[in-house]
């Protein structure tokens, strides 16, 4: 290292433009699900029954786009210092784009188990599906006071240690960091996820309610209580859906079951 050389590359152009490019993603898909709500396109809420595998591509679509929307701004430090690594590398900005290419994957691929789970509790009716919920709501809650839950968060609230501890050279390298990232936050966020589907998802008021708790998770000091927070009020919300069953009507916006 030359006397003149940063000795953390924290800065440089791969890394702004990364940073930029990431997030002109995150706006168009911001775009997308803000129009896609004010024209009344709710996939959860207006798929006929039973779907057909048209309609489950088109939700898995719509899904992916409204993942890279509420988890690419809070994946953006991990993904920018990982650009920063790659400084001086031939083909630099490559890794990183496999990097996030990975990761964006990963989250849209799980819309493929919210399809089949959301058609599922579709099937359901009344009491049954109102009690369903409930059932969603505080496994979700319980998920966020569950020690799974912080060693999860602590890997998405510490990129630098996070790469220390999984780095791999060269493009192999960036698709198995890419995976492994993906895992952790997928890992630590799947239960706000499938609050979505409890509230008849890509509603642009839940999409905005929970991309903010992600986002105060992984970003801000003391976002371990964040999450615990939000665990205490998923079991208040789904202890009171158990008593009060017609509130699901309230919660998922005035759309029938």
């Amino acid at each position: 290292m030359g006397p003149n050389e940063d000795p953390v590359p924290v800065r440089d152009r791969v890394t702004v433009l990364t940073s930029v490019v990431l997030l002109l993603i995150a706006a168009a898909a911001w775009v997308s699900v803000v129009r896609s709500s004010l024209q009344g396109d709710d996939m959860m809420m207006t798929m006929p029954m039973p779907a057909t595998p048209a309609d489950g591509l088109a939700f898995v679509a719509s899904w992916g786009v409204m993942m890279t929307a509420m988890m690419l701004p809070s994946a953006l430090p991990m993904i920018s210092l990982y650009g920063a690594t790659q400084r001086g590398s031939a083909g630099k900005g490559v890794p990183v784009a496999l990097f996030a290419l990975v990761y964006l994957s990963v989250w849209a691929a799980s819309g493929v188990p919210v399809y089949f789970a959301h058609t599922l509790l579709m099937t359901l009716a009344g009491s049954a599906f109102a009690y369903a919920i409930a059932v969603i709501l505080m496994a979700a809650g319980a998920f966020q006071l569950s020690p799974l839950k912080q060693v999860c968060l602590r890997a998405c609230r510490s990129p630098l240690a996070f790469l220390l501890g999984h780095w791999r050279a060269g493009r192999r390298g960036s698709l198995a960091l890419g995976w492994s990232h993906a895992v952790y936050c997928l890992g630590c966020c799947w239960a706000l996820m499938v609050v979505l589907v409890a509230a008849g998802a890509m509603g642009l008021r839940w999409v905005l309610l929970i991309t903010a708790v992600v986002a105060a998770e992984k970003l801000l000091p003391g976002g371990e209580w964040f999450a615990r927070a939000a665990g205490g009020a998923l079991l208040l919300l789904g202890a009171t859906v158990a008593l009060r069953p017609d509130l699901v009507m309230v919660l998922r916006g005035g759309h029938p079951m």
